[in-house]
């Protein structure tokens, strides 16, 4: 799938689009979405095949996180984040308060639960993780934000950590990690991203 602004429909079949475009509950009605498809502004996007790195960083941050995440909280990967009727991202990994946890049938969570989304930078969905999917993140209030790229002539992992300012609804870098995340929120950790060569 491109990156055009008005996206094309999912690589696997779905049903005929509403006129007024999908919504929430057209979402999570199976059998009839496909998983792993995100809605953004009643548009349904699928990204297609992951990409070896994808896989990898999500494996290694979700680890991590894990980790060292407290008993308060949950690491989560590739689910849906409820923000609005029209707009429901999969975050690559997220964290989410333990107690919006409410079964092993669960499809979703909402924004409110969600303290952190990671978007791991594929080729085919670089203008929603860069631009798209943050603003969303941000103007729905989730207070931590990482972007995760290949960089350099070795394809090694970079870290782009934000942190949500409350007033502008927008995030603001705190940190470029390109060894080791090390942070104090929204908890204490530190992930060795070099372990990706062992992965």
């Amino acid at each position: 799938m491109t990156t055009a602004s008005r996206p094309s429909r999912p690589s696997r079949p779905s049903p005929a689009s509403p006129p007024d475009g999908y919504t929430v509950h057209d979402l999570l009605s199976p059998p009839d979405i496909p998983a792993h498809i995100e809605l953004i502004d009643g548009w349904l996007w699928s990204d297609g095949p992951q990409q070896y790195f994808h896989s990898v960083m999500t494996d290694l941050l979700t680890t991590g996180l894990r980790g060292a995440a407290p008993p308060a909280l949950r690491v989560r990967r590739r689910m849906t984040v409820v923000i609005d009727e029209h707009n429901a991202p999969e975050p690559d990994v997220m964290v989410v308060r333990a107690a919006a946890v409410r079964g092993a049938d669960q499809m979703h969570f909402l924004v409110r639960d969600v303290l952190l989304a990671v978007e791991v930078v594929s080729p085919v969905s670089e203008t929603r993780d860069r631009d798209t999917k943050p603003r969303k993140y941000a103007t729905a209030g989730i207070p931590y934000f990482w972007r995760v790229e290949m960089a350099g002539a070795d394809d090694h992992p970079v870290v782009y950590a934000f942190e949500l300012a409350p007033q502008a609804r927008a995030y603001r870098l705190v940190d470029t990690f390109r060894e080791r995340v090390t942070l104090g929120a929204p908890f204490p950790l530190d992930i060795d991203l070099t372990a990706i060569d062992h992965w």
